[in-house]
């Protein structure tokens, strides 16, 4: 499947919002009272982090590729 330019400056934009929110719902969990209830939400979404961050720098390495 091909991506135009566009599409993929919109992926990577609302990657980016993602990923943004994620960071905050990290540090927010982590600043609780008895944080460590959190431990496996905090695991998840630093998971998620990773995921999204891979993505986003496949997303550079295409629009890269994609002439314009």
């Amino acid at each position: 499947m091909e991506f135009t330019e566009d599409d993929l400056k919109e992926a990577k934009r609302q990657i980016d919002s993602i990923l943004h929110k994620l960071r905050e719902t990290v540090k927010t969990l982590e600043s609780k009272e008895h944080a460590e209830r959190y431990r496996s939400q905090v695991t998840l979404t630093r998971r998620r982090i990773k995921a999204f961050e891979i993505a986003n720098r496949l997303i550079e390495e295409k629009r890269q590729a994609v002439p314009d």
